[in-house]
């Protein structure tokens, strides 16, 4: 039996080809950026080269990507360094607003700022998880520290109103993070546009390795304080010897994904309108979890009406790769925190899947995955005696 069909592509992304040619590159030629050698001086225009198409995919410039291990390490140094940072230079200013749907790598350290003095507010998102602009604007006043709103949604594929998020904040005098792991490389991302102070990446979200991310923090916002030690690379910002090899899959993953923007977009859009159109001609009962909200081509979060989500993942697991909108923490199943916020029972949650489809994947793959999906779903209602005529 070969691979999966894969349509897991929220959780990471197949790696480019090109991005695993720099990889092997860099691998068969060693070398420490911070070494005063021949070696050292390739690896450290790996990086620098590396570090301008990871800039050029956000319309940002080199000077201001900070390499990191990955998304959740950026968000972290971005939510815990600024604030930290400002308990020294505005002591005034005590409140942090989030998203109801971030990630866990957002929630979690806003949260556990509330130990440091801070106060977090949690800004709600309508019934198709979409930011509601009115209550983020009631949030917005002159104690806001920082406010934090992702790009798009890694469970719904939701697109969000960063823009006009951060304008608002900034109005009062705020700064604005955004998380962009599952934006950059699929949508068009311009930092100077949306005009964001702080915003992640991730590069196995955009076709590139797995264990690297960045931080853009702009050149006119606060340096984020560090939190960890031990050396000056980065500015001191993010010290440790820089992954050279990784840098270099992330920037070609970068410029590929930059070149294929749009082509991307258009491929991927037919793929999951086939796919839905076959789900629909095959009868199976579902909706758009995110109604007509704007989502991220080639994504969508499907709520079935009588079929268990994770029974039919596990059905077709050695044919399809799919996922749930449930976390499991601690081997116990909880239902998701994005669709508690977005109006969802539990009952309800535990029926819905997301699907990602790529951007190496065609036409046919597609709708035999739909085939696997409506099968199984069969299967499954016929054995809870829920099948519908």
């Amino acid at each position: 039996m070969g691979h999966p069909i894969y349509l897991d592509g929220f959780a990471t992304l197949p790696l480019a080809p090109e991005a695993r040619e720099a990889i092997l590159g860099v691998w068969a030629q060693p070398g420490n950026a911070g070494s005063p050698n021949v070696s050292g001086e390739i690896a450290a225009r790996t990086i620098a080269d590396g570090r301008e198409l990871v800039a050029d995919l956000i319309g940002a410039a080199a000077s201001e990507i900070t390499f990191t291990s990955g998304a959740t390490e950026a968000n972290n140094l971005a939510i815990l360094g600024v604030a930290r940072l400002a308990r020294r230079s505005q002591p005034n200013r005590k409140r942090i607003v989030v998203s109801a749907v971030e990630h866990k790598a957002v929630l979690e350290p806003a949260h556990a700022l509330q130990s440091e003095g801070f106060e977090i507010s949690i800004a709600p998102v309508d019934r198709q998880g979409r930011l509601d602009l009115a209550e983020f604007a009631r949030l917005v006043d002159r104690d806001l520290l920082l406010a934090s709103v992702m790009m798009v949604n890694n469970e719904t594929g939701v697109i969000q109103p960063v823009k006009e998020a951060a304008a608002l904040a900034h109005a009062s005098g705020a700064l604005f993070h955004s998380d962009a792991a599952q934006a950059a490389g699929k949508i068009d991302v311009d930092v100077i546009e949306l005009d964001v102070d702080y915003l992640t990446l991730s590069a196995h979200k955009c076709y590139g390795p797995m264990g690297i991310g960045a931080l853009y923090v702009a050149a006119s916002a606060p340096k984020p304080l560090p939190l960890t030690f031990g050396g000056g690379q980065q500015s001191g910002l993010r010290p440790g010897t820089e992954p050279v090899a990784l840098v270099a899959g992330f920037g070609a993953a970068a410029r590929v994904a930059r070149d294929r923007l749009e082509s991307d977009k258009e491929h991927c859009s037919a793929l999951i309108e086939r796919l839905l159109e076959t789900l629909e001609e095959r009868q199976l009962r579902f909706r758009r979890v995110s109604g007509d909200a704007p989502t991220v081509p080639g994504t969508v979060s499907i709520q079935f009406f009588d079929v268990d989500a994770d029974e039919l993942c596990a059905r077709v697991a050695r044919r399809v790769s799919l996922s749930t909108g449930s976390a499991c923490t601690s081997g116990q199943i909880k239902t998701s925190h994005v669709l508690e916020s977005i109006g969802l029972s539990e009952i309800e949650a535990r029926s819905v899947i997301r699907i990602f489809c790529n951007r190496y994947q065609n036409s046919e793959e597609i709708l035999s995955a739909a085939n696997h999906i409506v099968d199984a779903a069969a299967l499954s209602r016929l054995e809870t005696g829920e099948l519908h005529q």
